[in-house]
């Protein structure tokens, strides 16, 4: 590498650190979070750039074959997948992540290998990224099938499942200290990504489809940290800086969405969360025998219609509907007539972080009608209707004073509070977490069965006849 290479290299690197910093921290704002991507992207650019003139890392050409294939991936998977799918889409490209550090790890094993016994100051960080990295790939194809339904999306739980995971841990963790003590070959590498890579199946296999945002999340992390200790592999401050931003920004998150849900992160991981089921009938009545008020478009568009104050709560089944541009008319409709709409959003409502927001910005919602749980919870008790968009479990007060419910102590969407409160369900099946709602036995409480986005669009309709 020339003198001139080894100034511009790590200036580069340090101009891309600086960059995605700035990136993520306008991130933290919807006004400045288009500007904040495109900032991060340009610093990618100049890393992709400068680590082209490293000439003993890689050359153009594989760089300019790995950028045109990722390129085209990129772009193809980012035109076609649905707003609705987004949660699935993130889980795929983290477990990618994941994966690339392994895969790198893996090289870095071999070339070193090749030359005799690997020091273990060389030897850790590579076993550390390919445990990491493994696990996070593996277990994001789980998130991946679970959120696209390809398998159940409830726990997968089995007698002594504990212990085959406990099992599979230690066979993790003695064939890294073999490899340690000098028995680094090619085999015993092998074995190491593949039983990290069970650990990652076994670890998400158990979890529910409620918990995915926190799954995501912290899968997230692993990447980010995969990612840091493959930049000490090999040397590079600009995969050391990036790791450590998404490990410390997933783990962060991770750690307050738990606890929005007043659970550990233990708990998620080893509570299988969704595990209770509870048969739900077809019609108007719950599994417990209770009765529901069922109601019309017309009944609900004339309570939504003469009201002062609405607030919409929308869950998984506005996304699963697509209802976000009919839940958008609907609101711009009420607003004509005086109606002032806010919309309530929960941390862990939908199968990502920040779900219900996603698709609310894409119908183009402005981000001043949005108000998180803390904020708008108090506005319910002067609310004159609480419009339920197929959030079952967050609003469901079971978690409130049910002390034996798997939901006891999450924080939920004080809808019930409001003076008359809406639901819109396709049927009484319960939610992710398999339990009943008592929310729909609640006197004030009235039912409007259907398809999210058909209700919401005759509503919005039926708003201006009224």
């Amino acid at each position: 590498m020339s003198a001139l290479q080894q100034t511009i290299l790590p200036l580069a690197y340090l101009v891309t650190g600086l960059l995605l910093i700035v990136g993520l921290k306008f991130l933290s704002s919807p006004a400045r979070a288009k500007t904040g991507n495109l900032l991060a992207g340009v610093g990618m650019v100049i890393a992709v750039v400068a680590t082209g003139l490293d000439t003993h890392i890689v050359t153009w050409t594989d760089i300019l074959i790995g950028g045109g294939v990722g390129s085209i991936i990129g772009y193809v998977s980012a035109r076609m997948v649905k707003m609705t799918a987004m949660p699935q889409m993130v889980a795929l490209f983290n477990g990618a992540g994941g994966g690339a550090a392994a895969l790198v790890s893996a090289g870095e094993f071999m070339k070193l290998s090749a030359g005799g016994a690997i020091a273990a100051g060389e030897l850790v960080p590579i076993l550390l990224s390919t445990i990491i990295g493994a696990v996070s790939f593996a277990g994001s194809i789980v998130a991946f099938l679970k959120l696209q339904e390809l398998m159940t999306g409830r726990p997968v739980t089995y007698a002594g499942q504990q212990v085959v995971n406990g099992i599979v841990v230690l066979a993790v963790v003695g064939i890294a200290v073999a490899m340690l003590l000098g028995h680094a070959g090619p085999w015993s590498f092998v074995a190491l990504a593949i039983a990290a890579g069970l650990l990652g199946v076994l670890g998400v296999l158990p979890i529910g489809g409620a918990d995915m945002p926190v799954v995501i999340s912290l899968l997230n992390s692993f990447t980010g940290v995969a990612v840091a200790v493959t930049g000490f592999e090999l040397g590079n401050s600009v995969l050391i800086i990036s790791g450590t931003l998404v490990g410390a920004s997933g783990t962060l998150l991770t750690t307050l969405m738990a606890r929005a849900m007043n659970r550990s992160i233990a708990n998620v991981l080893f509570g299988a969360f969704g595990s209770v089921k509870a048969a739900g009938a077809a019609g108007p009545t719950t599994a417990g025998g209770g009765t529901v008020r069922t109601a019309t478009v017309e009944d609900v568009a004339t309570l939504l219609a003469y009201g002062r104050s609405v607030i919409i709560a929308p869950g998984y089944g506005m996304a699963v509907a697509q209802a976000q541009h009919a839940v958008r008319e609907l609101a711009a409709n009420l607003e004509k007539r005086g109606v002032d709409v806010k919309f309530a959003i929960h941390p862990v409502a939908g199968r990502m972080p920040g779900h219900m927001n996603v698709l609310l910005a894409e119908a183009n919602v402005p981000y001043s009608q949005l108000h998180e749980m803390d904020e708008i919870n108090p506005q319910f008790d002067s609310a004159d209707v609480a419009l339920v968009i197929g959030a079952n479990d967050v609003t469901n007060p079971a978690a409130r004073n049910v002390p034996n419910s798997p939901i006891y102590g999450m924080p939920i969407l004080d809808v019930d509070h409001a003076q008359h409160v809406v639901v819109l369900k396709r049927s009484m099946n319960p939610g992710f977490a398999g339990i009943d709602n008592p929310l729909y036995e609640n006197p004030k409480t009235m039912m409007l069965f259907g398809d999210a986005k058909d209700s919401v669009s005759k509503l919005a309709a039926a708003v201006n006849t009224v």
